[in-house]
């Protein structure tokens, strides 16, 4: 039986994960590793730590299925609507620029996350690991010995890279000498916007009284987007408080990129309080920065070469390519 490690649970791990045991059943070991303390990657979702069904995307905000996607990836989005997984985003959202009238935006009520949950769900029998943060990764006979940051040396059959490519050639081992000049090349071409993000979470009972779920800003040098975020997902409930997600411009992010999370929040919050003065005093607050938020267009060549996924609408109101790594 061959054993397969995939290196990231967010989207593309998990489908990944998903789509091998669906062709391969029972015929391979499937092991996913990922860094963090939970699924997700750039689709995860943030809890309040006073109550766990507040909740806040601060990753990718919605899906947007363009009549390209729709059709070539129509098996996906049929089983996540059947399973209640994706809604048709109905909610205001003021500022969206309509790019195609034919596209379909959809919104997550469990969360963004739930997408990866349910592909990992789906990979019935994967071995999924948090805090595995892989340093090393070399060629052993016909098949690959990966190390990690703790833990001893592991041995598999075949290794599936699913982390942004400059964390991909930042890895120690045999990866850098297994390509060539020009897939080098065209790796470290990739670039990546970067921004901050912001999670306000209320106590049950406070009211945010906006005529929208989520608005773009275009006169503010930080913020660019702000989303009442259980209002986007049409989640309101007298059982938890609403969550407010707020989301920097990339010039902004990409200036301050090396800065620490404790420097930027304050910024943000005052930022916001210039655009919402209103705004109440929030019980949690979490600021997320997303060194790699995501990668500009690809070649088709480039693409043909990397993979592509879902496309996810970000706070940019551009589409992006889900990342699969070398293969």
């Amino acid at each position: 039986m061959s054993r397969v490690l995939i290196v990231g649970a967010g989207l593309t791990g998990s489908l990944c994960a998903c789509l091998l045991r669906r062709e391969l059943a029972d015929r391979v070991q499937i092991v996913v590793w990922e860094k963090s303390r939970g699924a997700g990657g750039r689709m995860s979702t943030s809890r309040s730590p006073s109550n766990m069904s507040c909740t806040a995307d601060l990753g990718a905000q919605y899906i947007t299925s363009t009549p390209y996607y729709s059709k070539i990836h129509k098996s996906f989005y049929e089983e996540l609507l059947q399973h209640d997984i994706l809604k048709p985003l109905e909610a205001t959202m003021e500022g969206m620029m309509l790019k195609d009238e034919a596209s379909i935006n959809y919104v997550t009520p469990s969360g963004m996350s739930s997408i990866v949950k349910h592909y990992l769900r789906e990979s019935a029998g994967a071995e999924v690991f948090f805090g595995h943060h892989v340093t090393h990764v070399s060629r052993r006979g016909s098949g690959w010995e990966v190390c990690r940051k703790e833990g001893v040396p592991e041995q598999f059959d075949v290794v599936v890279l699913t982390m942004p490519v400059p964390q991909i050639l930042q890895l120690q081992g045999d990866i850098g000498s297994l390509l060539k000049d020009s897939e080098r090349q065209k790796l470290e071409a990739v670039s990546y916007s970067s921004r901050f993000a912001l999670g306000l979470f209320y106590k049950a009972g406070v009211q945010i009284s906006v005529p929208w779920a989520a608005k773009y800003v275009s006169n503010n040098p930080c913020i660019r987007y702000i989303a009442i975020d259980d209002k986007k997902r049409n989640l309101v409930s007298d059982k938890f408080g609403p969550s407010v997600v707020v989301h920097t411009s990339v010039p902004f992010g990409l200036q301050h990129v090396e800065k620490t999370l404790e420097e930027m929040q304050p910024v943000i919050l005052q930022e916001l309080q210039k655009l919402m003065p209103e705004l109440p005093e929030p019980e949690n607050i979490k600021c997320q920065k997303w060194r790699y938020s995501q990668d500009a267009p690809l070649e088709p060549e480039t693409e043909s070469r990397l993979g592509v996924s879902f496309r996810l609408s970000d706070s940019q109101q551009r589409p992006a390519e889900g990342l699969t790594g070398v293969r």
